[in-house]
């Protein structure tokens, strides 16, 4: 039997404008986006073999394991993030923000001995230091204890100067934001507090471009969606432009915001309600490293707290789930290759519609042959021995 803990929400979009996250400025990041080297929109697949087995109109997945080479989303909004703040440093105009200028002799003279610095479970630091890469800065990036090796040697093959701490992710959080105020260096994190807002903001709405992509590619709007979080940056921002795009009336989609149980800040602070972000403390035991994060994100709940619908905190087991299925597809349908993280609401979803002591909350979230479902892998393989642990040998999990 499935143990998944879920909380519904009834959109306050008054609370919350969904217009820094919306069509407009996702338009302005793309155009930004496709000034980087290697950029192109990633493939929506339409699983349409399993939208029919199990009883659904359609399924649609956004595969992110093609971008810029990262085999994650995460650069997306890290690379945006700097471009802003070096704009801000060196009072560029916004038509100079386009990598051929920002990669220039002229700017890289000027930027020169700048230091970025974050904090990551693996993707984010990724999707940082090749931003660093591309622009010539060098770049710091602090892992927390349980980090994979694999995650850690991807950062560092990109010119990062990387490390795994002894330390929890928020306190590593802690200390790279302690690091880049000593020494004067360029916090990127993608998380907010009082004071630093800005710059989380900004890697939020590099997220957008995704959506953007997506909304474009989808024949037929989507009845549900699916979006898995970590802080809720990534989730809060595409909650953001969804709304934005679809609006908060009955006939918008249906937003279910996914999240691991051992990480789960976000159903935490939903089922809470009292206007308070509630963390996770001490270790977050999950296979899902991208999504162990203790503290949600203002921004990002600002954003899911008005305009989503549903929290769910899953078991390890519909991960793994959501990786085999996409990994090992019916008949007709495309092979996707997801890591733990990029399964996740995909995972959470398929369980749903398979599992019959699911079948109030799928009646509940209104899945029934009408539903059209769009989810996001947002990483690959990132970590490839834990993939094969768990698509290739079975690996598994408690429910």
């Amino acid at each position: 039997m499935k143990n998944m803990k879920t909380v519904f929400l009834e959109r306050k979009p008054e609370t919350a404008s969904s217009e820094k996250f919306g069509v407009g400025q996702a338009q302005k990041v793309r155009n930004f986006h496709r000034s980087l080297p290697g950029y192109e929109p990633t493939r929506l697949v339409e699983l349409k073999s399993l939208a029919a087995l199990l009883g659904v109109r359609s399924i649609e997945v956004k595969d992110e394991s093609s971008r810029f080479g990262l085999n994650a989303f995460k650069g997306l909004g890290g690379s945006y993030a700097v471009a802003r703040e070096l704009g801000r440093r060196l009072n560029l105009k916004d038509s100079e923000l386009n990598f051929n200028y920002l990669s220039s002799n002229k700017v890289k003279e000027r930027l020169k001995g700048q230091t970025l610095i974050t904090a990551t479970d693996g993707n984010h630091g990724r999707g940082v230091a090749w931003t660093a890469q591309q622009l010539g800065l060098n770049c710091v990036v602090l892992m927390p204890k349980g980090s994979a090796e694999e995650r850690l040697d991807n950062i560092r093959r990109l010119g990062a100067q990387a490390s795994i701490t002894d330390l929890t992710y928020d306190e590593t959080v802690r200390s790279a934001a302690e690091t880049a105020h000593q020494n004067e260096w360029i916090l990127m994190q993608d998380t907010d507090w009082e004071g630093y807002r800005l710059i989380p903001c900004e890697i939020m709405q590099g997220y957008t471009t995704m959506a953007l992509e997506a909304a474009e590619q989808m024949e037929d709007r989507p009845t549900h969606i699916f979006l898995q979080a970590g802080v809720g940056a990534m989730s809060g921002a595409l909650t953001g432009f969804f709304a934005d795009l679809y609006g908060d009336d009955l006939d918008a989609p249906r937003i279910i915001i996914v999240e691991p149980q051992a990480a789960d800040c976000i159903f935490r602070t939903a089922a809470a309600d009292d206007g308070e972000l509630y963390a996770v403390p001490g270790e977050l035991d999950t296979i899902m490293a991208g999504l162990a994060c203790g503290t949600p994100c203002q921004t990002g709940w600002d954003q899911i707290r008005a305009h989503a619908d549903c929290c769910i905190a899953i078991p390890e087991s519909s991960a793994a789930d959501g990786m085999r299925i996409l990994g090992n597809p019916l008949a007709g349908d495309p092979a996707v290759i997801s890591g733990e993280s990029g399964a996740a609401g995909f995972g959470c979803l398929t369980d749903i519609l398979r599992q019959p002591d699911l079948a109030e909350l799928k009646d509940k979230l209104d899945l029934d042959s009408s539903s059209r479902i769009l989810c996001f892998s947002t990483e690959g393989a990132t970590y490839e021995k834990g993939y094969r642990d768990i698509v290739w040998d079975g690996k598994q999990f408690p429910d």
